[in-house]
């Protein structure tokens, strides 16, 4: 994956270890379809050919044809089984072969799944895992890189999470496994292949990350960055950029969508009195609109020092030629170049 920078640390501590998101999130399904016999996984290319992006590897041969399910190529059809399967009381993983192909089942994601524990009164829950590829990828052009975190983000009843270390992906997903509501878990292609630490702690098989809860990766007192997914690589990246320059960055990991966890972000900008929200969806009502407008009704808007700035991807559809490809993105210099603006250096 070409413009991918990893960030690990060259010495790994006692009990860490590299692990990169695909095998993290193979260890999540692994350790879920062995706990809770409830839990299946299906979708395109899951199980004989181990997954498009090899996630499911191995898991076919281990639990067989009832437990992982190839589907037809027809999202709306797979989609509406594993939601009813959910409403009669089994705990489906539906994998998209990227969510942008999820918009054949959105009528079943959000008028089926979403609403009908409401509609119900409670009395029908859907534990249901919608995940996938999100976001751009290399070179795929318009249809293959749209980033639906606001999409999702704005539909009560669903839960979405979207993360970004090899930590994030492992512990989100059995989160998500293991909630009684729906949740669409977005991931990031080009993070895949990109090892990171992680603690002995965290490969074991009762960790769980709990949604709707940010992580601080870097402690800061001059301005805040607040992201999700693969950009929070690019936050990391800046804000060691700008250490040398004497500014330090705070950089929240959202981790969670829905419901976001505004509290951390609050309590980063009462400390640092300035805001910059990184993210590679489209400017209009995208997550970083939110967080600003969060910020901005509650009582942090009283500690910023300046306007809140959001850096987002172009607003056009995605070109595929690279060049254009890598204008359309937030780079590391634009998130330098907001911080500067936002501090007025």
């Amino acid at each position: 994956a070409r413009r991918l920078r990893a960030v690990p640390p060259p010495c790994p501590a006692a009990g860490v270890s590299q692990v990169t998101v695909r095998d993290a999130l193979n260890q999540a399904l692994d350790e879920e379809l062995e706990r809770d016999e409830r839990v299946f996984l299906l979708g395109e290319e899951v199980a004989q050919y181990d997954g498009a992006y090899k996630i499911s590897r191995g898991l076919w041969k281990k639990y067989g044809d009832k437990r992982v399910i190839d589907t037809p190529i027809s999202e709306m059809g797979f989609t509406g089984i594993a939601v009813g399967a959910a409403m009669a009381g089994l705990r489906p993983v539906c994998e998209f072969m990227t969510f942008n192909f999820s918009m054949q089942a959105i009528d079943q994601v959000i008028n089926s799944a979403a609403k009908t524990c409401y509609m119900s009164a409670g009395s029908i829950a859907v534990p249901i895992v919608f995940r996938g590829p999100n976001g751009a990828s290399a070179g795929v052009a318009a249809q293959h890189s749209q980033c639906f975190a606001a999409w999702y983000g704005h539909c009560p009843g669903l839960k979405v999470v979207s993360p970004w270390s090899s930590e994030d992906a492992k512990g989100l997903l059995k989160a998500s496994i293991r909630d009684d509501n729906p949740v669409v878990m977005l991931e990031n292609e080009l993070l895949y292949g990109v090892p990171f630490e992680m603690s002995e702690q965290a490969q074991s098989k009762d960790f769980v990350v709990p949604i709707g809860k940010a992580k601080i990766e870097r402690q800061g007192t001059h301005v805040t960055l607040v992201s999700h997914s693969r950009p929070v690589g690019h936050c990391l990246e800046a804000a060691a950029v700008l250490a040398k320059e004497g500014v330090e960055c705070e950089v929240i990991n959202l981790r969670t969508i829905r419901p976001m966890d505004i509290e951390t972000v609050e309590a980063s900008v009462v400390k640092t009195n300035h805001l910059v929200t990184v993210e590679g969806g489209w400017p209009q009502f995208g997550v970083g609109a939110e967080i600003c407008a969060r910020i901005m009704e509650g009582s942090a808007f009283n500690y910023l020092d300046a306007p809140a700035v959001r850096v987002t991807g172009a607003d056009v559809p995605m070109p595929y030629a690279k060049i254009l490809e890598d204008n359309c993105l937030p780079q590391v210099k634009d998130i330098i170049f907001a911080v500067k603006k936002t501090l007025n250096i």
